[in-house]
């Protein structure tokens, strides 16, 4: 008999309740695909810091640096990692807070958090930071309504195709630079490179999407997230209206996250046989590392225990080991403050009669959080 639960199919499922559901017996599931998936705390953060054994080379598409491994993951992060230090990240505080404060004081007292608030704040924080003209914003809100339509269909040419419109997006931004560069974060990457050369315009073209493809919808389901336990939450929401240090409301951010994870998974492929929670899986497997389960371990977290500063260390939202999200610093400053110019231009904030919709696999978080805004 296995010791998994075998060809799981969470298509259409809450990954939360799932994961939930399966961690009770098992920390090791197959699913549907025929992949296996790490859902315990202990067994998604040692694959995810042996990369040697996990390897992260596992897309057919070029991806900078996450399907890297080795030194060769190495040296483009010691690159690319330059962008998110402190000092590269100062100056656009007072930018980003600017556009929060902006859109905030434009918000209806009846908004949808992820649409309304996250997903334009993220588009427009993104911009600012790469130096993008604020005539993307559009393309650029409906690229992330498609992508989001796509990831859930499942489809892979679907997918394909909107991928190729963030590419197209991407050239658009390119090509003038290469006439006439700025004086801007896109601009400085088309002069860096690694490996003794400048980048390519295909390793460009990956590079920004990792930056912008992915964490345009991250930001906005953060978002979705945070204010969603802030509208069912009172006892929090009076405690961040209070008045919390920026470390103690960035720890509180993480907490909420790690509880509501919209990071579902990332892929490995194995390189050698390896027995894992009692399990066998063979060379060349893909395996999927579930932070939204991993994050929940019982084990790890207890059940329903709010800790921020307790839970700090073991939080896994980011990630971990060689592979850990080399975008944390930009992300913890644009949620703090799209958190905090929330908080200062209201009295309150209640959930709508509208409700919330959780998203489904392969979506975490929320597909909309309707909440009403106090003045």
């Amino acid at each position: 008999m296995n010791s998994w639960p075998d060809e799981v199919d969470p298509t259409g499922q809450d990954v939360r309740r799932l994961t939930d559901e399966l961690r009770a017996g098992h920390t090791v599931a197959r699913n549907a695909r025929g992949e296996w998936v790490l859902l315990g705390y202990r067994e998604v953060a040692e694959a995810a810091r042996d990369a040697v054994t996990f390897s992260s080379a596992v897309s057919r598409f070029l991806q900078i640096p996450n399907a890297l491994d080795g030194e060769e993951h190495a040296e483009a992060r010691r690159v690319l990692d330059r962008y998110f230090e402190p000092d590269a990240l100062e100056p656009f505080e007072a930018t980003f807070r600017q556009v929060a404060r902006t859109l905030v004081g434009q918000l209806p007292a009846r908004i949808d958090a992820v649409a309304d608030f996250g997903a334009v704040f993220a588009v427009r924080a993104q911009s600012a930071w790469l130096g993008w003209s604020a005539d993307l914003e559009e393309p650029l809100l409906q690229w992330m309504r498609d992508n989001h339509a796509a990831t859930r269909s499942g489809e892979g040419k679907r997918m394909v195709v909107v991928a190729e419109e963030f590419d197209a997006i991407i050239a658009s931004v390119l090509a003038p630079r290469r006439v006439a560069p700025g004086d801007d974060v896109t601009s400085a990457l088309m002069s860096d490179g690694w490996k003794g050369r400048a980048f390519t315009d295909e390793e460009l073209v990956s590079i920004l999407r990792n930056w912008t493809g992915g964490d345009l919808g991250s930001i906005a389901l953060c978002v979705g997230v945070i204010v969603s336990r802030l509208a069912t939450d009172a006892a929090l929401q009076g405690r961040l209206r209070s008045g919390v240090s920026d470390a103690e409301l960035d720890a509180v951010i993480d907490e909420v996250l790690r509880i509501d994870d919209p990071f579902i998974t990332n892929r490995r492929r194995t390189t050698c046989p390896v027995h894992v929670a009692g399990v066998d899986i063979a060379e060349g497997q893909v395996v999927k590392l579930n932070w939204t389960s991993a994050n929940r371990d019982e084990s790890v977290f207890g059940t329903d225990r709010f800790d921020p500063v307790g839970h700090a260390a073991a939080n896994l939202v980011y990630g971990t080991g060689p592979h850990v999200c080399p975008g944390r610093p930009l992300a913890t400053m644009e949620l703090r403050i799209a958190v905090q110019e929330l908080l200062a231009v209201t009295s309150a904030i209640y959930p709508d009669e509208a409700g919330h919709e959780r998203e489904v696999f392969p979506v975490g978080g929320f597909r909309s959080v309707h909440v009403r805004l106090q003045r």
